[in-house]
């Protein structure tokens, strides 16, 4: 084992390096902390790559009258559209009227109370739609008459995650992806935590002020020692999705409602596809080993039936993937009535200081981030200085937050560029594609094509850069290009990395 004492102890040790810690670390960073960040996995691995992709008020939580959930989910969808708006965009939703659920004055009141506590909000307003004379009708049952739409946002979920890693190694922390937390025990005034390295199985020990964890759905298994949390105060459930040949024209997005009243989004993705989600089942498995069942296949699958006639059955499904959400337990017999807001719990009674981080969603993340910093900086000695809010992510300060006409001027500024590719990039790094593009002429300057449209430079960024070790990270988290390359392309971009990876480690 290294022992790592004579190096100066960290302010903060976060454990967990899915969207809490990622923001937490970067928010700590900025206020002058010393941060380590240490994840088990790569960044994102987890539950925070397997959402439906949305920066949402959450309308459907207006039922279970969180209304103080929404109000803040909306403000944040604001702040975060302003912040990454290469990543973030604006989507519209329709939501088909199906008789014999939820009656059409209802949910006219939950759209407008949806768009109040949205306050001045720069996405329109809901309306009523007739769906027989509406595009959004023409791949809808012919049954269907009635709908009404309203905004909220997509998101690319693994790279929101990145960009706040990022954003905070830029600013001091130091971000350890493939090191696992094994134990912490105070040893006044600080922690002393074992880390061990997830791919050398190296161990060495740090020492911190104050701990963070983190660690989402393994919130009360993951540490040991003085550090352990209760397991009981979380609900494991699974949601998984699935994505499919695109639907129709579908340019907008659908939330359907189904006997049972949960509700499914049939979202545009990828351009080719469409991803269709999210289920929930209770669940109490290693939730690193998730994975969809044939009942949640169904439930999806005829759920698109019911709605589209679309007809798709298995041999249809193009991908699938599924997460487990750590829900705050409020002992609800329903589970889509189980808080999805965050509690945090401190305890220093003991002498160094612990935060534990139970439940939260990807739309609210930096506000967590926020209330974590302002409960633990009092017992580090760092001010409560709230300046997230208004500070771009990495990437994210295109002028006017207008990413059409930003990608146009990159467009017209690397002429020699494919359409398809530009918006790609554009997309994925924001203002941070000079970095990959630089002075490049031409295609050739960007070195080798390693898969088609898939260029040396951007794997060089994102493995020095991004953190990125093998072809899973970038196909399946800093991109989607696994949905879009062949077999052998993929084995390609894998290639590259385990090439890479021999070379550094001769």
């Amino acid at each position: 084992m290294r022992d790592s004492e004579h190096v100066q102890p960290f302010d903060l040790l976060i454990a967990g390096g899915g969207i809490n810690g990622a923001g937490i670390a970067r928010d700590a960073a900025g206020r002058g902390l010393r941060v380590l960040l240490c994840e088990r996995d790569d960044l994102a691995a987890h539950t925070s790559s397997a959402s439906t992709k949305l920066i949402h008020g959450g309308l459907r939580y207006l039922e279970h009258y969180a209304f103080r959930l929404v109000a803040k989910a909306l403000r944040e969808r604001e702040l975060l559209l302003r912040a990454a708006p290469h990543i973030i965009w604006p989507l519209r939703f329709v939501m088909p009227h199906v008789d014999g659920l939820r009656p059409r004055w209802m949910i006219r009141a939950g759209l407008f109370l949806y768009d109040a506590l949205g306050g001045c909000s720069s996405l329109p307003r809901s309306h009523v739609i007739r769906l027989d004379q509406h595009p959004a009708g023409e791949s809808l049952n012919g049954s269907l008459k009635h709908g009404y739409a309203y905004s909220d946002c997509g998101v690319e979920d693994a790279r929101l995650v990145v960009l706040n890693a990022l954003d905070a190694a830029e600013r001091g922390a130091t971000i350890r992806p493939r090191t696992e937390v094994t134990g912490a025990e105070r040893e006044n005034p600080l922690w002393r935590v074992e880390l061990r390295d997830s791919v050398s199985g190296r161990t060495e020990t740090v020492r911190a002020r104050a701990l963070i964890n983190a660690t989402g759905p393994w919130v009360g298994k993951r540490l040991n020692g003085d550090a352990t949390a209760d397991q009981r105060r979380i609900r494991l459930v699974k949601g998984s999705h699935l994505v499919v040949p695109r639907i129709g024209r579908q340019s907008e997005a659908y939330i359907l409602q189904n006997p049972d009243r949960r509700i499914v989004f049939v979202i545009p993705y990828e351009g080719d596809y469409s991803l269709v989600g999210t289920t929930e089942e209770l669940y109490t498995d290693d939730p690193a080993a998730a994975h969809i069942s044939e009942a949640e296949t169904d439930y999806l699958l005829e759920t698109l039936d019911r709605f589209f006639g679309a007809g798709l059955g298995r041999k249809d499904i193009v991908w699938t993937y599924s997460g487990v959400r750590p829900l705050v337990e409020n002992q609800a017999a329903n589970i889509s009535a189980v808080s999805r807001d965050y509690q945090l719990t401190l305890e220093a009674t003991g002498g160094a200081p612990l935060l534990t981080i139970y439940g939260g969603k990807i739309t609210t993340f930096r506000r967590l981030a926020e209330d974590a910093l302002s409960r633990i900086a009092p017992h580090l000695g760092a001010p409560d200085w709230r300046w997230t809010a208004a500070t771009p992510l990495p990437g994210g300060d295109i002028p006017n937050a207008d990413f059409d006409d930003w990608q146009r001027r990159v467009a017209t500024r690397y002429r020699w560029l494919d359409a398809a590719l530009c918006r790609r990039l554009c997309r994925a790094y924001g203002t941070r594609v000079h970095e990959i593009l630089g002075t490049a002429a031409g295609a050739q300057d960007l070195g080798e094509a390693i898969a088609p449209s898939v260029f040396e430079a951007e794997l060089r960024y994102l493995h020095d850069r991004e953190w990125a070790r093998c072809g899973e990270d970038v196909l399946w988290r800093r991109s989607k290009l696994g949905l879009h390359l062949s077999a052998a392309g993929r084995d390609a971009v894998n290639a590259w990395f385990e090439e890479k990876l021999s070379i550094v480690t001769a």
